[in-house]
């Protein structure tokens, strides 16, 4: 728990939402048709606070899905750039789940560094994060297995958990700093305090963990070349969609769109599960089976990274497992790798 704590009672809440639409690009959990999304709100109204999670995860606002990095125009020997302006207004996330602010840290590591992306550092720096803890997690979440919890309050500038009547809020930096002084918030007291660990412990405890390697990140490295890949991969479509709702997954491709001598450089996502995602100008692809595709995205997210960015790839978000068309559950394949009961 983080040092500092306050109350926001929930007849407090919409008139603190007002105040923060007031200056800021607000996005909150909205019903359209028959999902729930994550959209920029124009009313506090529109905001439901009672949900599992969002169809989408919120990594558009600071990644997005299709992005101008800049536009050239060519005339007499000479090029000209027109780099797009940041973003103007700060932008809050807010009711977001515990497990999609925790995929925001694994994207700062991947996009920052010494060698870091301005165009996700100017986005994020302008990002706060207030999440909303899940008090009933939906069955397909794992979350707790992945080193988060459904009431963890990592990656998160502010944390909400419900208690009832009233959100305990726990402080994650100094980035929330003029909010707290806001009239919603309230010192947070010892009955609240006590309340909200009650509720903390008991939600994790409804979770099953999943059975894990201790060593994933070596083992998986020992199997890399098993033909139990073959097994797992059978079925899988190669659609992409497991990665496109991902919170974490972050490959792109760059393009340009031109005609003449005016054109623009965009950055779209990509997939490690498309055919062409590897493949070299010379035609030749080192992944070009499903199989070598499948065993990428797997490698990727709990070998490679645990590696490069010392975090696992996934979060437990259990996206990917609601929407496969060929209902491929990654908790499965997981389990039957650190298991070896795969069939060859």
């Amino acid at each position: 728990m983080f040092s500092s704590a306050r109350i926001v009672r929930k007849d407090r809440l919409e008139g603190f939402l007002e105040r923060l639409l007031e200056d800021r690009e607000v996005f909150a959990p909205v019903r359209k048709g028959g999902l729930v999304t994550l959209e920029m709100i124009d009313s506090v109204r529109d905001v439901i606070l009672e949900y599992e999670n969002t169809k989408e995860s919120p990594k558009a606002a600071v990644f997005p899905q299709r992005e101008t990095l800049f536009g050239y125009q060519a005339e007499k020997g000479k090029v000209a750039l027109d780099v797009p302006r940041g973003k103007e207004k700060e932008q809050v996330l807010f009711g977001i789940r515990p497990c999609d602010a925790r995929g925001l840290l694994l994207l700062d590591r991947v996009f920052g560094g010494d060698c870091g992306d301005p165009y996700y550092a100017e986005k994020r720096a302008k990002t706060l994060v207030l999440s909303l803890g899940c008090v009933n997690p939906n069955p397909t979440c794992f979350c707790h297995s992945m080193g988060g919890g459904p009431c963890s309050p990592e990656g998160s500038d502010l944390f909400f958990l419900d208690l009832g009547d009233r959100y305990m809020v726990e402080v994650g930096s100094d980035k929330c700093e003029a909010l707290l002084e806001d009239e919603a918030f309230e010192d947070a007291d010892e009955k609240s305090l006590a309340l909200s660990e009650k509720i903390r412990k008991e939600t994790e405890a409804s979770m099953t963990p999943l059975a894990l390697n201790e060593n994933l990140k070596e083992h998986l490295g020992r199997l890399f070349d098993d033909p139990a890949w073959n097994a797992l991969a059978e079925t899988c479509l190669g659609c992409g969609i497991c990665t496109y709702l991902c919170p974490t997954c972050h490959c792109f491709d760059l393009c340009d769109e031109a005609e003449g001598g005016t054109g623009e450089r965009i950055r779209v996502w990509d997939s490690c599960q498309f055919p062409l995602f590897t493949q070299q100008a010379s035609g030749f692809n080192p992944r070009p089976t499903v199989k070598e595709r499948f065993r990428q995205r797997i490698m990727h997210k709990f070998s490679y990274l645990p590696e490069t960015q010392a975090m696992l790839g996934c979060v437990g978000c259990g996206r990917c497992v609601i929407e496969c068309p060929v209902n491929l559950d990654i908790r499965e394949v997981m389990t039957s790798l650190s298991e070896g009961t795969v069939p060859a």
